[in-house]
């Protein structure tokens, strides 16, 4: 017969820590991965109202030369005029069928409903390492938490390799989620720093 390995609850809770981080890792990649999405979203619409603006005031440059210029003026801006609206009707076209201020909000909102999701996966993992909270109760949260990052999964728009790209640099190169305690004390109020003792009472 095999040998049964005894699970204790200490093996039970590690087991779902190592679950439980990486479901964090994933969350924080989810969610820079939204927020890096929106950007490019953002960036390209802000390309798209650039272009539109000088296909308009091309064309209506051409129209006044067609008025009020000669002959062989007219001629030519009237071709050069024909061409740029043509230009310009494709891309409000485009704009129309897909909608980039549309998406990066989009993105937006799938990237603040993982910054909550990530941060309670954050709580959790701090409740399971202050011996604090039983294995019932980490089982009970992260069943929770599943659920909801499920529902804003669904609710998601779908990511790009190049917003992917992007969040990768920010985390590993970047380190955006990372800080120093001096970076952190300077944020909090000078009873509550770590890297700097405590004025002496007077």
């Amino acid at each position: 017969m095999g040998q049964t390995i005894p699970t204790s609850p200490l093996g039970s809770l590690y087991a779902l820590e190592s679950q439980i981080r990486e479901c964090f890792g994933r969350v924080v990649y989810s969610h820079k991965t939204h927020e890096k999405c929106g950007d490019i979203a953002l960036s390209r619409l802000s390309h798209i109202k650039l272009w539109q603006l000088v296909l308009s005031a091309v064309t209506t440059g051409g129209l006044i030369a067609v008025v009020f210029g000669d002959a062989s003026q007219s001629k030519v801006a009237g071709g050069i005029s024909a061409l740029v609206s043509t230009a310009l009707l494709a891309l409000n076209a485009y704009t129309k069928d897909v909608d980039p201020g549309q998406t990066a909000q989009k993105h937006k909102m799938a990237a603040d409903q993982l910054w909550v999701i990530r941060e309670a996966y954050l709580s959790l993992l701090t409740d399971i390492r202050s011996d604090d909270i039983s294995v019932d109760s980490v089982r009970a949260r992260r069943d929770q938490l599943q659920s909801e990052l499920a529902a804003a999964y669904s609710a998601a728009p779908r990511t790009s390799s190049a917003g992917y790209a992007r969040a990768s640099k920010a985390l590993k190169v970047n380190e955006d989620l990372t800080f120093s305690d001096s970076e952190i004390d300077q944020f909090l109020p000078t009873p509550l720093r770590r890297s700097q003792s405590l004025p002496p009472a007077v």
